[in-house]
């Protein structure tokens, strides 16, 4: 089935230009120009997932999470600016699936995109539920992650991913001490055919390690492996 996208941003020339990009791709795209506007739309008529822009009058992006988080979880999408963290990750705190910097690449977002309504496909699926849940936890030495509740923790203190961060992290902490390829976390994080940069990837790592660090300063299980790729280590 095609999946429908609510674009919300106050930026028209943005709007004009992710609509056609998403609809080239077969997308279908509703456009809301303030999150006062879309909240309504998206409570009484849910799309598959909403991309918010953080920086909007009348009701920012943050609001309007918290707002429909009171009501659905459909999977969001964040537009951020470069010097944003803070946002992002109170974002991710309240519930948002992934968040992506301005300016961005068309492609790397409609990546993102598939890789979330991948996920939240498997996660709706009575099958691959019942199978995830029978799996159980991955814990390795201190990390626990659990795939079912899209949960990760830290010495039992909580990591806020998103849902290509889990399964960067997922597929490197089910075989520790293996090393995997960039193209290998490609395949595990993105659909096989949407070509991501190799800096992407290790953008990821860079921003899991931080994230685990400011729970863990000493925190070095993902290891880089220089012209190979990277492994995690449970020692």
């Amino acid at each position: 089935m095609t999946a429908t996208i609510a674009l919300v941003d106050d930026d028209r020339n943005i709007l004009t230009s992710v609509s056609i990009a998403l609809q080239t791709e077969g997308f279908v795209t509703r456009l809301y120009s303030d999150g006062e506007t879309a909240l309504k739309a998206l409570v009484d008529n849910p799309p598959d997932l909403a991309i918010f822009d953080i920086k909007m009058p009348r009701m920012d992006g943050l609001e309007l999470l918290r707002r429909l988080r009171e009501k659905s979880r459909i999977p969001v999408i964040f537009l951020t600016s470069k010097d944003d963290e803070l946002d992002e990750a109170l974002g991710l705190a309240m519930g948002a699936d992934d968040y992506i910097a301005k300016p961005f690449s068309q492609r790397l977002l409609i990546a993102r995109i598939r890789a979330i309504l991948r996920r939240s496909e498997l996660v709706q699926s009575p099958e691959m539920a019942t199978a995830a849940e029978a799996a159980g936890p991955i814990d390795r030495g201190r990390l626990s992650m659990d795939p079912a509740r899209h949960r990760t923790t830290w010495a039992d203190e909580t990591v806020t991913l998103t849902v290509t961060e889990f399964l960067i992290l997922e597929t490197l902490a089910q075989r520790p001490g293996i090393v995997k390829t960039r193209n290998q976390l490609m395949d595990a994080a993105y659909q096989d055919d949407i070509y991501v940069d190799d800096r992407t990837i290790d953008s990821h790592i860079k921003r899991l390690r931080r994230k685990f660090r400011q729970v863990d300063p000493e925190f070095d299980a993902i290891e880089t492996l220089y012209g190979a790729g990277y492994r995690f280590s449970d020692d």
